[in-house]
C-alpha cells in the first residue's frame, strides 16, 4: 500500500510535534512530504532538525501540490482558508485551529462535494464520542467551564479590551461567561475546545462557556456538562501545558497524533 504524503502548515509547537511523530511512529503508513510556514525560518529550522531540508515548501499551493493529506497547525485566522484550498484540490485535511471553522460551515459542504475528508481531533478535552451520542437523543444543554493560568490569558483580546488586571490576582476569578461564539472571538488562542464542542454538539450559539483565571494554576482544567434525554454526563480534564507553548495543552498535541494513527491504522476504536 502506498504511503500517504503528509504536508504540515504551521511549524510551531503542534506542527513540530506532529512532524516528529510522523517520522517516528507512522513511517510505515505515511511520510512527511512538505512543511510550510509564513515564517520561512521556522519551516527551515524544523526541516533541518528532522534532517529533511528538501521538504520546505515555498508556498501553501506548493505544499498542497506535494501532499495528499494536509495538516493545519497554524492559527484560527487562516485555518478555514487552508482547509478550503486543500479541499478544492481534493486533499484530505486535518484542522487543529478549529475556531476558524465556526463561521465557515460551507467548508463541510465543499468537502462532501469534492469527496475529501475533513478531520477535527478532540483536542484538549475528552468526551466527544459521548457528546455525539447525546446529540442523537436531543441535547438540552452543553456547558464548558475552563480554568487557565492567569498568565496564559493576559494577551487575549477580551482581557486587553476590558483591561482585566491579571498580574496581581490572589484568588481565581471568572472573567468571561457567554456563548461559544463570543468566547472564541474573545479568546481566539485559548478556547479552541469550545469550537470543537460546538461542532460536535448543539452549535456555537447554544454551547455556553465560562472562563476562570487562576493565579497559581499549573494546568488547564476543562469541565464539560452535557444533558439530553439519554441522561447527564460530566467530564473533567486537567491538562499540562505544552513545554514549547503554554497556550496549548500537551493533550491537544497528543490528540492530533492519536487522530492520525486512527486514520492510518486498520483498527478504529471509538466513534
Amino acid at each position: 500500500m502506498e504511503k500517504r504524503k503528509i504536508g504540515i502548515v504551521g511549524c510551531g509547537a503542534i506542527g513540530t510535534a506532529i512532524a516528529k511523530a510522523l517520522i517516528k511512529d507512522l513511517s510505515g503508513s505515511a511520510r512527511l512530504a512538505a512543511v510550510y510556514d509564513t515564517d520561512i525560518k521556522k519551516a527551515r529550522r524544523l526541516a533541518g532538525a528532522l534532517g529533511k531540508k528538501n521538504i520546505v515548501a515555498s508556498s501553501l499551493a506548493a505544499l498542497i501540490k506535494a501532499s495528499d493529506f494536509v495538516v493545519e497547525a497554524a492559527s484560527a485566522k487562516v485555518s478555514a482558508a487552508i482547509a478550503k484550498k486543500a479541499i478544492e484540490q481534493k486533499r484530505d485535511c486535518m484542522i487543529m485551529s478549529v475556531g476558524g471553522l465556526l463561521g465557515n460551515q460551507s467548508i463541510v459542504a465543499l468537502a462532501q462535494k469534492r469527496g475529501s475528508a475533513l478531520y477535527i481531533p478532540s483536542g484538549a478535552i475528552g468526551g466527544i464520542d459521548c457528546l455525539k451520542a447525546h446529540r442523537l437523543a436531543g441535547i438540552k444543554k452543553v456547558t464548558l467551564t475552563t480554568r487557565k493560568p492567569a498568565q496564559a490569558l493576559r494577551n487575549a483580546p477580551y482581557v486587553l479590551q476590558k483591561k482585566i488586571p491579571l498580574e496581581n490576582m490572589r484568588e481565581e476569578r471568572e472573567i468571561f461567561r457567554g456563548s461559544a461564539k463570543k468566547a472564541i472571538s474573545a479568546f481566539p488562542q485559548n478556547i479552541n475546545v469550545a469550537a470543537t464542542l460546538s461542532l460536535a454538539g448543539i452549535g456555537k450559539e447554544k454551547t455556553m462557556v465560562k472562563i476562570i483565571a487562576c493565579p497559581d494554576a499549573h494546568a488547564n482544567i476543562h469541565e464539560i456538562e452535557i444533558e439530553s434525554k439519554a441522561g447527564r454526563t460530566f467530564i473533567r480534564c486537567e491538562n499540562t501545558p505544552s513545554a514549547d507553548n503554554p497556550k496549548t495543552s500537551y493533550l491537544a498535541i497528543l490528540s492530533a497524533l492519536a487522530t492520525l494513527k486512527q486514520i492510518f491504522m486498520p483498527v478504529k476504536i471509538g466513534t
